[in-house]
């Protein structure tokens, strides 16, 4: 319990309280009751003073480890509501917003400061969509973001149908990412085709270039053309169907989560090689990237009886991400275009008659952390214009 000594510097409502326990302890308490000492070194290294920090850059001009490790609290006082003001013992004196502090200290490790995932499964009635607007404002930009962020996809529509206004759409996101396909690719069925993306053949549940170091976090699809009645789009949740194989089959959840498999692709110019487990976990244990692509994929040679259970443990995730359990579809137009998370998402579509007439998409790709960036930077203006 607090004693009725310490000071309350500030909370957030029914989480975190920052409180003063003497003139030189600084504590963090959750809504549980737990606490837990701010170590010095730790607020030390945040300060946002001229001293210790290039305003400009936001960059630190002092190497943290640099700092004695025996650095106490030599005083802490709160100067204003919400103000914290901290000498140390190496003598620096600092002033914080205690809201920040907090704000920091909620991070769990590899946490993100954006909006929460929101999973999904094949019976998602609403598709994330949007009305694409050039010059969109931060208020379109935020709303847009904030879909996609949730849900790992968005749909527009009123994109124009012209050769390379996906690029327009991805660099309202981020920054357009070159392959070997180019920075804009063709997706349509063509002879001699070198993937099987660019023929008429259905196409499972799979993410995009597993054989790359790192993988392209984002693939926006715009559709210029679909004459066809076949070519539906198709998408997967490999957050959800990965958290409901561990609730499922943990023994199969566990095997794919820590068996390396290359993954390869190559042409007569290109040969790209990467491994990495098909369900890749965050420090926290949770699910961040789902590399899976069964038409690409070399697991590596384990004996008899660990490759029984690999196989048998892929078998049961790659039947779940192809049932209606999971999957949902829907129709490009002339005009709509996907923009999806290629680390979260698998995306496939249906077969289709390449005689019933032309059915013709443009890509390209951008890294997930220009969705991201985004985000805080909008929060930021937006704040600022309040």
């Amino acid at each position: 319990m607090i004693a009725e000594e310490d000071m309350i510097v500030a909370s957030q409502p029914g989480s975190l309280k920052l409180t003063i326990n003497s003139p030189t302890q600084l504590w963090i308490e959750d809504g549980g009751g737990r606490r837990m000492g701010i170590h010095p070194i730790w607020l030390r290294e945040r300060c946002q003073d001229t001293q210790s920090m290039d305003l400009l850059t936001g960059q630190r001009l002092q190497d943290p480890s640099d700092l004695d490790l025996d650095l106490s609290y030599a005083a802490l006082s709160e100067t204003e509501p919400g103000r914290l003001h901290v000498r140390f013992s190496d003598g620096h004196e600092a002033d914080f917003a205690a809201g920040e502090i907090l704000a920091e200290a909620a991070l769990p490790p590899g946490e993100n400061d954006v909006p929460a995932v929101e999973t999904w499964t094949g019976a998602l009635e609403h598709l994330p969509r949007a009305q694409w607007r050039a010059n969109p404002s931060d208020a379109d930009l935020m709303s847009w973001v904030k879909l996609f962020l949730r849900f790992g996809f968005i749909v527009f529509s009123g994109v124009p149908s012209e050769h390379h206004a996906v690029l327009e759409v991805a660099l309202a996101f981020g920054f357009a990412r070159e392959t070997n396909f180019g920075t804009v690719f063709d997706v349509r069925s063509i002879p001699n085709a070198t993937d099987l993306a660019y023929t008429p053949v259905k196409l499972e549940p799979h993410t995009d270039n597993p054989y790359r170091s790192p993988v392209p976090g984002v693939q926006l699809l715009h559709c210029l053309a679909n004459e066809t009645s076949g070519g539906l789009s198709t998408l997967v949740d490999g957050y959800a169907v990965g958290e409901a194989l561990r609730a499922r089959d943990p023994e199969a959840f566990r095997i794919l989560s820590t068996t390396a498999v290359r993954f390869r692709y190559r042409d007569k110019v290109t040969e790209l090689v990467a491994s990495a487990p098909p369900i890749e976990l965050d420090v926290n244990g949770r699910v961040k990237t789902i590399h899976f692509s069964p038409r690409l994929d070399f697991v590596p040679l384990l004996p008899p009886d660990e490759l029984t259970a690999y196989y048998r443990a892929r078998r049961v995730f790659d039947h779940l991400l192809r049932t209606p359990e999971f999957e949902i579809r829907f129709l490009l137009n002339a005009g709509d275009l996907v923009m999806f998370d290629n680390c979260r998402l698998l995306h496939g579509r249906t077969g289709f008659d390449p005689r019933e007439g032309l059915r013709h998409l443009q890509g390209c790709y951008i890294d997930i952390d220009g969705p991201r960036s985004l985000y805080r930077v909008l929060r930021r203006s937006l704040a600022a214009q309040i």
